[in-house]
């Protein structure tokens, strides 16, 4: 018996979950900019077919926890090459991307786990500095972690 609070990467037969966990946290963030009325189910499948080429890149690290029927929770880390300035050394840009826990395993210490887990990939990798957008669930243990507030205004703009 596996303890639960093990992380492991992810492989291509946790996709599947790995969509459904992503389907949950655009639940739970809500409103018309991460779940517009006008979506369909077709972002399912593109998710899917992104995640199995993603497993295996350099520079994309996804961590899971396995639950009793699928995945507990999960987390993805990606690094960026940018130009280096004297505020990024090397120019590598790493960025956490939709840590989520399933309701039924929450208040486990399982972000935790995902962030630590990614965090020493970064290091490893050599990152300058690793971004992420917080959910108000998620801040106190990012802010836990050692993550402050960006000095950049983040804005987006949509072609």
């Amino acid at each position: 018996m596996r303890h639960h609070t093990d992380v492991r990467q992810a492989t291509e037969d946790d996709v599947a979950e790995l969509v459904r966990l992503r389907a949950l946290l655009f639940e739970t963030l809500g409103g018309d900019f991460f779940a517009p009325s006008s979506a369909d189910d077709d972002w399912r499948y593109s998710l899917a077919s992104v995640l199995k080429e993603q497993l295996t890149a350099d520079t994309v690290r996804i961590m899971v926890v396995d639950g009793d029927n699928g995945l507990a929770a999960c987390g993805i880390g990606t690094i960026e090459q940018r130009l280096p300035g004297p505020h990024l050394r090397n120019g590598r840009i790493g960025q956490v991307i939709g840590v989520v826990t399933d309701p039924a395993y929450r208040r486990r210490g399982h972000s935790r786990t995902i962030m630590h887990g990614l965090l020493d990939w970064f290091r490893e990798r050599e990152v300058a500095r690793v971004d992420l957008y917080a959910s108000v669930e998620g801040e106190p243990l990012y802010r836990a972690l050692g993550f402050t507030d960006h000095p950049n205004p983040s804005l987006y703009w949509h072609p």
